[in-house]
């Protein structure tokens, strides 16, 4: 067992209840040699990270070692909780030994996630993961909004801000999520199959009614009118998803005034959206990487103090919804006189829904 006598007392009393439960889990097919080593190992290089000192690697890291740290750590606080004599600090420290040595031991797991992320299946493993983030933001956003409107019970002016702090954040994770899914399958499963009737303005309401708590938080007026003929062909999930990307940025970037939702129909069958912010308007530089995804950016303010979004995910989707419907994204900004991005879609008028 631990032989040194520089090794903190309650270590080599840790170290020794952790071999004795070992040996009774395993039974006949416990190694003696084997466990006092490791924990021998990691007992020692504990109390010298506990002093200061960075442990050394010694053995690696098996998974019998990072197993044994875990039952020597559980077993050292359960010491040190009842045992009223060891001072606080050396208690901390201890605690931070035991941490300490876990970092050396676990394996590199940045080298690990990025061989797993640009193996085959990395890109089912992105979606995974911003589908089981997406799903609880969701549900977060929906409590939120019911607390918000009061159908639980009624509210303080406080608790309402707080509320609409959490709905405006939890949109803004799971439109992130919905991006990073839509942009590894390349867009194509948000596109409706065959156009259908809807009316636009429920659509736009529809958005309008979504990102009202992030408007009313900022002091913002969103507004939206409807094309003559409201009832149309078309696909109403896909133009709502880019609707509401744009008019979510467009409230991000915007600090003072309003953000507009305008219709214009251009032909008989064809219909333009613009999506218009009192904002500060978008940089010479920032245009060069207007619609890329995943770019790199030191902030939200460029060096000529405009705004804008930092990862480009929601425009870089809002192409490519666009693409999907055959139109075009375009956009006209000036510094403080805001921003307005606009595109033309087919919706051909329907007598009825």
């Amino acid at each position: 067992m631990l032989v040194s006598g520089d090794v903190h007392p309650l270590l080599v009393k840790a170290a020794g209840e952790v071999i004795r439960g070992w040996a009774q889990a395993l039974g006949e097919t416990f190694d003696p040699d084997e466990t006092v080593g490791v924990v021998d190992w990691l007992a020692a290089s504990v109390d010298l990270a506990s002093r200061g000192f960075a442990p050394e690697r010694g053995q690696g890291a098996s998974a019998l070692h990072r197993f044994l740290l875990d039952r020597l750590g559980s077993v050292l606080i359960s010491l040190l909780s009842s045992d009223t004599s060891v001072d606080r600090a050396d208690a901390l420290r201890l605690i931070a030994g035991v941490d300490a040595v876990r970092r050396v031991i676990e394996p590199e797991w940045d080298r690990y996630f990025s061989s797993q992320l640009s193996g085959p299946d990395g890109l089912n493993i992105v979606v995974e993961v911003a589908h089981d983030i997406r799903s609880p933001i969701t549900s977060i956003r929906c409590l939120a909004e019911t607390l918000e409107r009061e159908q639980s019970g009624p509210i303080n002016e406080v608790q309402r801000k707080q509320l609409r702090l959490i709905y405006s954040a939890s949109l803004g994770l799971s439109s992130m999520a919905s991006d990073v899914i839509e942009m590894a399958r390349r867009g194509d499963q948000l596109i409706d199959g065959d156009p259908v009737p809807f009316s636009v303005a429920e659509t736009l309401e529809s958005v309008v009614d979504m990102v009202r708590p992030i408007a009313e938080e900022k002091s913002l007026t969103v507004r939206f009118s409807g094309p003559p003929g409201d009832q149309r062909l078309g696909r109403p999930i896909a133009l709502g998803r880019v609707l509401l990307n744009l008019v979510t940025n467009a409230l991000k970037f915007t600090d003072d005034g309003t953000v507009e939702i305008f219709t214009r129909v251009t032909a008989q069958t064809k219909v333009e959206f613009s999506v218009k912010d009192t904002g500060r308007g978008i940089s010479d530089e920032a245009m060069a990487t207007l619609y890329q995804p995943f770019r790199r950016s030191s902030g939200r303010a460029g060096h000529s103090g405009f705004f804008f979004s930092g990862t480009g995910l929601g425009l870089a989707m809002v192409r490519k919804l666009l693409s999907g419907m055959d139109s075009e994204l375009r956009f006209e900004t000036a510094a403080g006189a805001g921003t307005r991005f606009y595109f033309e879609v087919e919706l051909p008028p329907v007598t009825r829904l």
